[in-house]
C-alpha cells in the first residue's frame, strides 16, 4: 500500500499546487475585476466574473485529470493517451464505471485518485459558491444604500 501513495504523492501535490494557482488566480481576478467597475454593475458583469471562474476551475480540473493520465502512461497502464485520459476522468470524477481498469498491481492508484478528485472538486465548488455569495452580498449592500 506504501507504493501506492509514494508513486501518487508527486501528482496529488502537483494536482494540489495546480488548484491553489487557480484559486488564488481567480480570487485575485475577481477582486481586481470587481475594484476597477465598481459602482457600475450591469447584469453581464456578475455572469461574466462567474462564468470565468467556473471555466477556470472547470479547465483546472480537467489539467489535472491529464496529469494522473500521464501517470498511467508513464506507469504503462495505458497503449494510448486518450484511453488513459478517460480512465483518469472516470477515476477523477468518481464515476467509477469500471468499462476499462488498470492492471492488479497498479489498480489501486484509482480509488487514490477519486479522492484527490473528490477534494479538487469540492474545492472548485467551495470558490465558486464562494464567488456566487460575493455577488450576493455585494449586491445586497448596494440596495441598502439606496
Amino acid at each position: 500500500m506504501v507504493h501506492y501513495v509514494l508513486v501518487a504523492s508527486p501528482v496529488m501535490l502537483l494536482c494540489l499546487l495546480l488548484q491553489g494557482v487557480v484559486v488564488a488566480i481567480c480570487l485575485r481576478g475577481y477582486a481586481r475585476f470587481r475594484h476597477a467597475y465598481k459602482g457600475k454593475e450591469p447584469l453581464w458583469m456578475d455572469v461574466l466574473l462567474l462564468s470565468a471562474v467556473m471555466l477556470l476551475t472547470l479547465l483546472c480540473n480537467f489539467a489535472q485529470m491529464a496529469i494522473w493520465a500521464a501517470l498511467f502512461m508513464f506507469l504503462g497502464e495505458f497503449s494510448d493517451f486518450t484511453t488513459a485520459l478517460y480512465h483518469s476522468g472516470v477515476n477523477f470524477a468518481t464515476l467509477g464505471y469500471g468499462d476499462i481498469v488498470m492492471s492488479r498491481h497498479w489498480r489501486m492508484l484509482g480509488p487514490i485518485e477519486a479522492a484527490n478528485g473528490i477534494l479538487m472538486f469540492g474545492v472548485s465548488t467551495s470558490m465558486m459558491t464562494a464567488a456566487v455569495m460575493e455577488v450576493i452580498k455585494y449586491h445586497g449592500a448596494r440596495l441598502q444604500q439606496e
